[in-house]
């Protein structure tokens, strides 16, 4: 099996988590890391036998895909010159800060004809792949996702930090353009929105209601669906759906019949499991084997700059309504 030499830009919490899937994959090949925490960045080069690279530089001239994860911050900055060099690229989400610096990236990406993809781990959930083969077409989403506080994530706001999943993963499951987006957001405990509410509207009339808080004493993160022919309660947590659907001859959905009271019709129920495979390992994987095969990636450079395009504007209402109450409260 053809193997690339891979690496890892920043060995933080979940930058570690990278290493160790990278270790063991078997299309990468890690070679090294880079980290400015010199200290740290030996003491892990040292657990895997690898290369703690002094420079960007350096990681490059050995590397030929890096996983990117580092503060979003500097998602830009450290992308910009590992794709300028010829390296594929897994940015962890989300892919930048600003659209202006995701449409350098999707030009580059372009020019150097590099891989690139963007950590929304959620679309490697087991609950989210049951819906791989059905043709589902939302009518209506409603999505929480709640977390206790977390000092890491406060360099963005909650929109960025959290409800860029669920935006995401309304993108994928509603094939249609947004024609209107309301929000409203509230600072708590942080600078920036801790908890914001998100109302979308698609042009095919979907509608989705989308509400994400870092303020929360217990964790949620479930998403529901609703078509004309079915309901969709996705637990991402716990990684587990119960989905229903309306008995239509032979629609390729499996599982137990129930009867629909007295109409002569039946709905049938199937319950997802958690299949046990690690959410960062299959994503990664995926990434390997799209670089290794030359096929296409999962999460499309594209795909994730829609969805921080819908994320800034989500947080640039929700910022303007935490500013009128503050105007309010001032009177």
């Amino acid at each position: 099996m053809s193997k690339i030499k891979t690496a890892v830009v920043g060995v933080g919490s979940l930058g570690r988590h990278h290493l160790k899937w990278l270790a063991r994959l078997p299309q990468s090949q890690l070679i090294g890391l880079y980290d400015i925490d010199r200290e740290k960045a030996e003491k892990y080069a040292g657990e895997y036998n690898i290369t703690a690279f002094t420079s960007l530089e350096q990681l490059a001239d050995k590397a030929e895909l890096a996983s990117i994860v580092v503060p979003t911050t500097f998602h830009y900055e450290v992308s910009r010159y590992l794709m300028e060099r010829g390296i594929h690229c897994f940015i962890e989400k989300p892919m930048t800060s600003s659209l202006s610096q995701a449409s350098v990236l999707q030009k580059l990406a372009a020019e150097q004809q590099v891989k690139v993809t963007v950590g929304q781990i959620e679309r490697f959930n087991p609950a989210v792949l049951a819906f791989k083969n059905l043709n589902v077409r939302p009518s209506f989403i409603e999505a929480h996702r709640l977390a206790a506080f977390d000092p890491r994530g406060t360099d963005v706001a909650v929109v960025l930090d959290l409800m860029i999943h669920d935006i995401d993963l309304t993108l994928y499951f509603i094939k249609s353009k947004i024609a209107d987006i309301q929000a409203s957001a509230v600072a708590v405990v942080s600078e920036q929105a801790d908890i914001a509410n998100a109302r979308l509207t698609f042009e095919n009339g979907a509608v989705a209601n989308l509400t994400a808080s870092r303020i929360s004493l217990h964790s949620m993160r479930k998403i529901r669906i609703f078509e004309k022919s079915g309901y969709y309660s996705i637990d991402l947590a716990g990684k587990q759906a119960d989905l229903y659907r309306l008995a239509a001859g032979e629609n390729g959905f499996d599982g137990m019949r129930l009867p629909l009271g007295k109409s002569g019709k039946h709905l049938v129920y199937k319950k997802v499991s958690d299949t046990g495979e690690d959410m960062l390992g299959l994503e990664l994987e995926t990434f390997l084997k799209a670089v290794v095969n030359e096929t296409p990636v999962a999460v499309t450079i594209e795909e994730a700059a829609e969805a921080l395009r819908v994320a800034l504007e989500i947080e640039r209402i929700g910022l303007n309504s935490i500013a009128r109450m503050m105007e309010a409260d001032a009177d």
